[in-house]
Formats: structure tokens, sequence, C-alpha cells
């Protein structure tokens, strides 16, 4: 789904960047310098010219197929640009992994929230947020654990790196056969100090 939602995405970008392109290509062929070195077959206006003049304006308006063919394309073009809006702002999902064991499957929500709970358990640590990022690498899916620790105030970072590392190192195997990569965070609790006013 999301490697379909991207390639739409490109798709779209790259073809409003290559009308853009064309249009400004021929926007700037016709200036006299550039006009006198295009190709044979190469349509240039004259150097007066613009690219829709009052006259050819209105004689399109006068035309009995204009105002509907401008009212359709618009709101065609309005609901296919809401409709990719809104396709983006989809809510994201936590992804269901296949372990190697039979029917055995991985909520990626379920295992944060264990590492979470277990990181809060060691001392020094007050608070934990545990986030699991699935990335595809080539032809197989990689694991992202991003860690932000909470320490106590008073607690240096040494005293719990090791235990980190160990859970870390333990939340492997539940995810195997995935490989997981762990980024770490550490900040201190901040203590708001009243003022006395």
């Amino acid at each position: 789904m999301t490697s379909a939602r991207t390639a739409v995405n490109r798709t779209v970008l790259a073809g409003a960047g290559l009308t853009l392109l064309t249009g400004g290509t021929y926007l700037a062929a016709a200036r006299a310098p550039i006009a006198d070195r295009l190709p044979h077959g190469w349509p240039a206006p004259a150097t007066d010219a613009v690219l829709l003049d009052s006259g050819t304006l209105a004689d399109l308006r006068a035309q009995g197929w204009w105002t509907p063919a401008v009212i359709t394309a618009g709101v065609l073009a309005t609901v296919l640009l809401g409709w990719w809006l809104l396709r983006q702002l989809h809510p994201r999902r936590r992804a269901r992994l296949p372990l190697a064991v039979p029917r055995g499957d991985l909520r990626t929500r379920a295992l944060e929230d264990v590492i979470a709970e277990r990181a809060m358990s060691i001392n020094g640590i007050s608070r934990c947020r545990a986030r699991l990022y699935v990335r595809r690498r080539r032809l197989h899916l990689h694991l992202h654990l991003h860690l932000r620790i909470w320490l106590d105030t008073g607690t240096a970072p040494d005293t719990v790196i090791e235990q980190l590392t160990a859970l870390s190192s333990e939340a492997a195997p539940a995810a195997a056969p995935y490989e997981i990569d762990t980024l770490l965070r550490m900040n201190h609790v901040t203590h708001r100090v009243q003022h006395v006013r």
C-alpha cells in the first residue's frame, strides 16, 4: 500500500514538473535570441505575442462549450486533489508482521508496550517511550526501535546503558526473523521551580 502510494505521488509530481518545464521552455523560447536557435519544426511565437491574448480569450468564451468545460474541469480537479489529499492523511496503522513460527504474528504496538514497561522497571528511569518502525531494505523488512528515556534527577546515563543494551538484545529474538536496530535518546526529568511573586 505504501509503495503504491509512493509511486502515485512520484508520478503526479513528475507529471506536474514535466508540464511546468515544458511550459517554461516554450515561454523562454518566445524571446528573440532563443527563437533563432530552435529546431526547424518547433512552434515559435512572435516576439511581441502573448500566450493567450484578450481577443483569443473572448473568442473562447463565446463558444458554447467553454463554460461547461471550465466548470467540469474545475470540479474534477478539485475532487481529484481533495481525494489525493485525504489519501495522504491516513492514520498510521501499527504493523502486524508474520513471524517464523506457524500462525505467529508480531504486533509492533504490543512489543513497544512491553519494551517500555521493562525499561521503566530499571532503577533510575522514570519514563520511557518506545516506537518500532518497519523499514524495507532491499527484499526483506528491517525494524528500527526508537527508545526515548527520561532519567531521574541525579542518575548518570552510564548506570542504565548496560541494562538498556541487554533489553534491546532481549527484544531481538521476539522479532525473529527480523533484525532490530536501536536508537537511544536520553533526557533528565526537569522539575519546574515555582516562581514566587
